[in-house]
């Protein structure tokens, strides 16, 4: 008896605790992602920033800060408040923060592509010795948004020859930026579909508050997001084998997370079903 009456409920207890420990998690790594870029911003713009330049350097942070923020939303209307509260103010400002959360994530993807466009600008310093210009305030790039200041321990990396990075004193040889230009483009292919789920979820979610939601569209949005979430999830290994731990991570705990969002969803749909069911004239 003890099973039938705290089996099911313990259960759903557990899968709630694992939820929202996720959604903590992820906002941790907001915290994570502020460090990390803080640090790059000591070799990269050291005065006055632009905006532009603002969202270049804390790209990862914005963006996994807007999506917190939007996750949180897609819970609240996939599973914590009933369709029929969802009108008037509270649709409004639900939908007016999601409209500032997409913002961001777009102006996220920016900072993005303006990243693997800085690392594309290159001059070739053939002449250029590194280790004679090791009190001159040169830094060298390890990784991409990881540097280290030109050292007599580091400075053989860039003894014989050297690539300057845009107008920054950041040098590197050929074999780390090409390595640092790959991960540039993983997110920025990584932030497109990510924006691409968003979309998704954003006309699911429309198309079922309108009573809209057929199993004919969320088939064609399911193969859609088959192939997105393969995408991400192929950028979650590629950072894994390339050492980038912390995106390695958050990728990993995304994708766990929006299992639980497109669970969310499919029963909002099954249970809309099912009352449509029961009381068409409530349709």
């Amino acid at each position: 008896m003890s099973t039938v009456v705290f089996g099911p409920s313990l259960r759903g207890r557990i899968f709630t605790a694992v939820k929202y420990l996720t959604y903590l998690l992820l906002l941790g790594n907001v915290f994570l992602f502020l460090r990390e870029e803080t640090s790059s911003l000591e070799h990269t713009f050291t005065g006055a920033m632009s905006l532009s330049q603002f969202v270049q350097v804390f790209a990862a942070t914005l963006d996994t800060a807007a999506w917190v923020v939007l996750l949180l939303l897609f819970e609240l209307e996939t599973s914590v408040l009933d369709d029929e509260k969802i009108r008037g103010s509270v649709k409004f400002a639900l939908h007016g923060i999601r409209l500032l959360c997409g913002a961001a994530i777009v102006w996220a993807f920016t900072g993005y592509c303006a990243e693997l466009i800085t690392l594309y600008k290159v001059t070739p310093m053939d002449a250029w010795n590194g280790c004679t210009q090791l009190s001159n305030d040169w830094s060298l790039l390890l990784t991409l948004d990881e540097y280290e200041p030109l050292s007599a321990q580091n400075c053989s990396v860039v003894a014989d020859a050297a690539l300057r990075i845009s107008d920054f004193n950041i040098v590197a040889d050929a074999e780390t930026l090409h390595a640092s230009r790959l991960l540039a483009w993983t997110d920025v292919i990584n932030s497109a579909a990510w924006i691409l789920v968003v979309v998704v979820l954003e006309i699911e979610v429309r198309l079922q508050l309108r009573g809209s939601l057929t199993d004919a569209v969320l088939d064609g949005t399911r193969y859609l997001k088959y192939c997105v979430y393969t995408t991400l999830f192929i950028a979650a290994v590629y950072w894994g084998i390339a050492g980038k731990f912390l995106d390695f991570y958050d990728a990993s705990m995304w994708l766990f997370a929006f299992i639980f969002i497109e669970l969310n969803v499919f029963d909002w749909q099954r249970e809309t079903q099912e009352s449509q069911a029961s009381d068409p004239k409530a349709w």
